[in-house]
C-alpha cells in the first residue's frame, strides 16, 4: 500500500496517489470499475456513465433523486486506464498486470490540498470496499476520523507556515480539517457551558479568552470578537503591550467536520526565536484539539 500526496502543477492543486494490489485479474477489476451496477457496492455515489471518451458521467449522492455532481470520460484504455473529471476534480484509474492480480492505482487530482486527509481515508473506505466485493465478502467500515488523522499527519497538514508580511513582521497560519462539526470543535476549545457557577462561561468581547484558545506563548488580551460556533478573535501582547491578533475560524469542511483556520499576525521585533517558538505550541495546542475530537461524539 503507497499513498502520497504531492503537488500538481503551479496552479496550487494537489495530486493524491493511492495504490493497492489486487488478488483479481485487471479484467475483473476493470468491470468493477466501470459498470454502474457494481460501483454502487463501493463507489461513495451512484454513477451514471456513457462509457465512452468525451461521454457524460452524473453521481448522484444517497438519498438524492438527481445528480449532484456532473463530469466527463477523459481517457479509456480498457482494461487498463479509465479517467474522468469529477466536477472540477480529476480521477485516474490505472491497472496493471500483476502476476495473478494486478496493481490499481488510483490519482485523484484537485485543488483543496487541506482536504486531502478526508479524501484520502474516503478512498482508502472505498478501495477496501472495492476488495471485499471483489472476493466476495463484506467489509464493515473502520473508524474513518482515525485514519483521517493519520493522514493528516503522513501527508504534513499539521505543520503551520509563518510568512512575511508587507512592512515588516510575520503572519503565522494554520488550516487543519477537523473529524467533528463545529459546534463540537467549539464545546471543545470553550468549554461547555452549564448554568451559573457550574460550566464555562461562554466567551463575551471585552471578557477573558477561554483556555482552549490561547497558549502560554501567545499572551493573551481580552476578547476582540466571537460569533460562536465559528470565530473568536483577540489581540496578544508582548511585554504588556498588544502587538497583534489571534483569530479562530471554523468553517465548512470537506464532509468530516469543520475546517480549523487559526492566524496570528505579529511585527517585526518578535523575532526568529519568537517564531519559531509559537509555531511550536500552535501546532501541539491543535494536535491536543485533534486528539480531543477524536473522543467526542460526532
Amino acid at each position: 500500500m503507497k499513498d502520497t500526496l504531492s503537488s500538481q502543477d503551479g496552479g496550487g492543486r494537489s495530486a493524491l496517489r493511492l495504490e493497492r494490489r489486487i488478488a483479481h485479474p485487471p479484467e475483473k477489476v476493470w468491470r468493477a470499475l466501470t459498470e454502474p451496477a457494481q460501483l454502487a457496492h463501493w463507489f461513495p455515489s451512484e454513477v451514471r456513465v456513457d462509457l465512452k471518451v468525451g461521454g457524460k458521467m452524473g453521481f448522484v449522492f444517497p438519498g438524492r433523486e438527481g445528480p449532484d455532481m456532473g463530469g466527463a470520460v477523459t481517457e479509456l484504455d480498457p482494461p487498463r486506464v479509465f479517467a474522468f473529471t469529477w466536477g472540477d476534480d480529476q480521477l485516474r484509474w490505472e491497472l496493471r498486470p500483476d502476476g495473478d492480480g494486478c496493481v490499481l492505482t488510483l490519482t485523484h487530482t484537485f485543488g483543496d490540498r487541506f482536504g486531502a486527509a478526508s479524501f484520502a481515508s474516503g478512498w482508502h473506505a472505498c478501495l477496501t470496499g472495492l476488495a471485499a466485493l471483489l472476493d466476495g465478502a463484506e467489509t464493515a467500515p473502520g473508524d474513518m476520523a482515525e485514519l483521517h488523522e493519520k493522514y493528516i499527519e503522513a501527508f504534513g497538514l499539521a505543520e503551520g507556515a509563518v510568512e512575511t508580511v508587507e512592512g515588516g513582521g510575520w503572519r503565522l497560519r494554520f488550516e487543519r480539517q477537523l473529524v467533528r462539526p463545529a459546534e463540537t470543535a467549539w464545546q471543545a476549545l470553550a468549554g461547555k457551558p452549564g448554568p451559573a457557577g457550574t460550566g464555562a462561561e461562554a466567551p463575551v468581547v471585552g471578557g477573558p479568552v477561554p483556555f482552549g484558545f490561547r497558549v502560554d506563548a501567545v499572551p493573551a488580551g481580552p476578547v476582540a470578537e466571537v460569533e460562536a460556533p465559528r470565530v473568536l478573535s483577540y489581540d496578544w501582547e508582548l511585554d504588556g503591550r498588544p502587538v497583534g491578533r489571534v483569530r479562530w475560524e471554523l468553517t465548512q469542511g470537506t464532509g468530516h467536520g469543520a475546517r480549523l483556520i487559526l492566524t496570528q499576525t505579529a511585527p517585526a521585533e518578535a523575532d526568529e526565536e519568537r517564531r519559531a517558538e509559537v509555531l511550536t505550541a500552535w501546532r501541539r495546542h491543535i494536535a491536543l484539539l485533534a486528539a480531543k475530537l477524536l473522543r467526542m461524539p460526532g
